[in-house]
């Protein structure tokens, strides 16, 4: 991973559109021709109930509901897409589908339908595979998830209200932090600037380093010891130049 790997392009905010108008999309078909379509959420350790772990994410109760679930919805696949490109298809797919069934294995008795669960997926992910990488772009934007959403914490606990999926947010967080440590992700390089970021640097053999002794500690070269090494330098310089006469004359007289 490099630092040019973080290219904004127009998929970091097609993605998050698209996604958005699609629930948006079916709560209005839903408006639109009577009916409920609560049933097709998940109904936990049910056959029936199997196929609300691909439909549940885009079924809501009511306006509130999506609207409370558009807007992070939209930040996080933003988020992910720039700063996961390569892990981002993959972490949506995988994240909506471990958290719907776990969901569907821990789940009260009764149709759980929402977004709810991916969002807890991505605040899961981005916090623990920033902190993993400890690359400091991706810790801070772990630190930035934990200012913003670190109140969510507490939805994934039993809550009074029982309209709230707290089985769908836990189920949610646990599978995005599963997929923080193993999804596979290259390794940051830094970017190397001085010859000292090298790995094969040898200070010994770097004229600036010379300055210091082994304690670290600031000790010019005595003013002998670089005339010695400047008359070194020209004795040599001479002897090349001799030695460049030598082969032009034998070339002349050849």
């Amino acid at each position: 991973m490099k630092e040019t790997d973080f290219k904004f392009s127009a998929s970091v905010l097609a993605w998050p559109l698209y996604l958005v108008l699609s629930l948006w999309l079916v709560y209005t078909i839903e408006i639109i021709f009577p009916g409920d379509f609560s049933h097709f959420g998940i109904l936990p350790r049910t056959v029936s109930g199997l196929k609300g772990i691909v439909l549940s994410p885009f079924l809501h109760g009511d306006i509130g509901h999506l609207f409370n679930n558009s807007i992070p919805i939209f930040i996080l696949v933003a988020a992910l897409r720039f700063f996961y490109r390569n892990q981002s298809l993959q972490v949506l797919i995988l994240g909506a589908l471990l958290s719907g069934f776990g969901t569907w294995l821990i789940g009260r008795e009764n149709y759980h339908i929402g977004a709810s669960g991916l969002i807890y997926v991505l605040v899961s992910f981005i916090f623990f595979k920033g902190i993993k990488s400890k690359y400091f772009r991706l810790v801070a934007l772990s630190l930035a998830i934990v200012i913003v959403y670190g109140g969510m914490i507490w939805f994934v606990f039993p809550s009074a209200e029982q309209n709230i999926s707290w089985e769908g947010h836990l189920s949610g967080f646990i599978a995005g932090y599963l997929l923080a440590f193993y999804t596979k992700t290259d390794k940051y390089q830094k970017h190397i600037k001085y010859d000292w970021e090298h790995p094969d640097f040898d200070p010994s053999q770097d004229e600036f380093m010379k300055h210091f002794d082994e304690d670290g500690n600031f000790a010019p070269i005595k003013r002998q010891e670089i005339e010695e090494s400047a008359n070194e330098d020209l004795r040599i310089s001479n002897t090349s130049i001799d030695n460049a006469s030598v082969v032009y004359f034998f070339n002349e007289t050849k």
